[in-house]
Formats: structure tokens, sequence, C-alpha cells
């Protein structure tokens, strides 16, 4: 590893560090936090709602998280919650008008935002960072799951 790796590798991390801010003052600035955005944006999008399961896997978030921010959006009547007939334990979220109302304006800007964003790219650097970030967080999960550091 050299100096430049070390150097490259701060850049990247405080740019990522960078954007997790943005949507966390963006998430803010409407009166939510990040994680509540992340979960209300898969909702938003899906038509015919998720599991909690599935709801984790989209966002990263673990269960007692989504479980909890749930909670507080059945609580205000922004989803409904009902059971899977084949698998009570399973049950489906969906997005109710209101929670359309609450969040669409914010969904769908940060929505756009991003896919702007990545509009300004060409198709080749589109596919350069994607496959390059890809490769990072394999090679980061891989190194940070691993017992001992390699010298």
């Amino acid at each position: 590893m050299t100096g430049e790796d070390r150097k490259n590798a701060y850049l990247y991390c405080k740019f990522r560090d960078e954007q997790f801010a943005l949507y966390d003052e963006y998430a803010k600035r409407h009166g939510m936090l990040m994680k509540t955005l992340l979960v209300v944006n898969v909702l938003f999008y899906s038509k015919d709602g998720m599991t909690q399961t599935e709801i984790c896997g989209r966002t990263f978030q673990s269960k007692q998280t989504v479980n909890l921010i749930i909670k507080n959006l059945l609580s205000d009547n922004y989803v409904t919650v009902t059971e899977v007939p084949e698998n009570k334990r399973n049950k489906i979220v969906r997005m109710t008008d209101a929670g359309r109302a609450y969040c669409e304006k914010v969904v769908r800007h940060i929505t756009w935002a991003e896919d702007t964003a990545m509009s300004m790219f060409t198709p080749e650097e589109q596919k350069q960072l994607i496959d390059l970030s890809r490769t990072f967080t394999k090679n980061l999960t891989r190194l940070v799951n691993q017992e001992e550091e390699e010298v």
C-alpha cells in the first residue's frame, strides 16, 4: 500500500461521508431522519408494498431500525401493515394516500437530483463509476469482515 493509496482512500471516503451528510441535512430540512427518508423512498416507489425484510435489504438497515420507523409511520397513518395470508409472520407495508402526500415532493426531488447528477456523466463514465464503486464495496466488505489485517 502506497501513500497515494491512502490519500485516495481518504478522498473517496470523504466524498462518501459528504454524500451521507447531504442526505441527512436534506431529510432534516424536511422534518425527518435520514433513515426514515430511505424507508419512505423505497416504499414510495413500491406499488405493491414490501415486507420489512425487503425494506431492510433495500436500505441496508437493521430489522430493529426498520421496525421502529414503520411503527412511527403507522402511528402517523402514513403506512398500513397487513399480514400475508400464506405466511402470517410476513407483513406487507404499503404507503397510504396520506403517506404518499407526506413524502412525495421530498422523494421525487431527491430522486430527480440523483438521476440528474448521474446524467451529467457520459454513459461510459456512469458504467465506470458503478463498476468501481461496486468493486470497492466488495473489497471493503471482505477486508472489514476478516479477522486480522494482512501485512
